[in-house]
């Protein structure tokens, strides 16, 4: 499976801390937003990624990131010239995607729950159609609503509905089979100009090939889009590694316990960031004390 990052926008509700840099570089905790929506596809096993952003921002996340090599993966970059719709990342990807399944994530979506992995790895296996990937919310009206059978099959989707029949979000991580770029390029843009993704997902819905996984009790989906939001998310991120110990998202020890390099890289790594908090953690990872 190959995997695709859309870090694009111009993040208006965030400015002006968007003015001079891309949202998905902005720290949640101790770390670029970018790094969440990377350990998602580490996790699911995903080593062949496209990080797809702005003309301006693409510099940055090469800077930030390198080819990916350090992580045991691979990383190449595309331009976004303006936001024009999620589903036209899965057009600007297509060669990068090829035939074969791709895992779709949004560069400012962040994941959590002691059995993502694990969830991840099962439906990345041998992917049929699409999977989307549910998380009950207060505000169904602000979202995508899914709409499901009692197999999780997808019967109905709504973007931003006025009275919602159902409060599944549709979350920014979406998994498809290889008809996916061909569909995408397919889609009639909305009045706008935008490939929504929204019309991709109706369109395998509509082939009775869209089911929906439910990340239920234990996972959390968080949304940086505002100021707000972004704050919340550094406090929950906080938290969480306050209290466990354990850093959230931190690509180096993914790369580790997924076995994409040995102890002595990611000692490295850790090293190569001097006396930060975040160096030392990584580095005791190989170290025994983390075991």
């Amino acid at each position: 499976m190959k995997g695709v990052i859309l870090a694009g926008g111009s993040g208006t509700r965030l400015h002006p801390m968007t003015l001079p840099v891309s949202k998905q570089l902005l720290p949640v905790g101790d770390k670029p937003m970018i790094y969440y929506p990377l350990a998602v596809l580490m996790l699911a096993g995903v080593r062949d990624i496209l990080l797809i952003s702005t003309p301006h921002d693409v510099p940055h996340f090469r800077r930030l990131l390198g080819d990916g090599s350090q992580l045991g993966i691979a990383i190449g970059y595309a331009v976004q010239e303006r936001p024009a719709g999620i589903a036209e990342a899965l057009v600007i990807g297509a060669e990068h995607i090829g035939a074969g399944p791709v895992a779709l994530v949004l560069g400012d979506n962040i994941f959590h729950g002691a059995e993502l992995q694990r969830v991840l790895r099962e439906n990345a296996r041998d992917v049929q159609g699409c999977v989307l990937f549910g998380y009950r919310v207060p505000d169904p009206e602000r979202h995508g609503v899914a709409e499901v059978d009692e197999r999780g099959r997808l019967v109905s989707l709504e973007e931003k509905p006025a009275v919602p029949r159902a409060n599944r979000a549709v979350t920014g991580l979406y998994f498809y089979d290889g008809e996916v770029v061909d569909i995408a390029k397919n889609v009639r843009p909305s009045a706008r100009g935008e490939l929504e993704i929204t019309d991709v997902n109706r369109v395998y819905m509509e082939r009775g090939r869209a089911r929906v996984v439910d990340l239920g009790r234990g996972f959390a989906w968080l949304d940086t889009g505002t100021p707000e939001s972004l704050l919340q998310a550094g406090l929950y991120v906080r938290m969480l590694e306050e209290r466990q110990g354990l850093k959230v998202a931190c690509i180096e020890e993914v790369a580790l316990r997924m076995g994409f390099i040995d102890g002595d890289a990611c000692y490295r790594l850790g090293a190569a960031m001097g006396n930060s908090q975040y160096g030392r953690y990584v580095m005791d990872l190989t170290e025994g004390s983390l075991r």
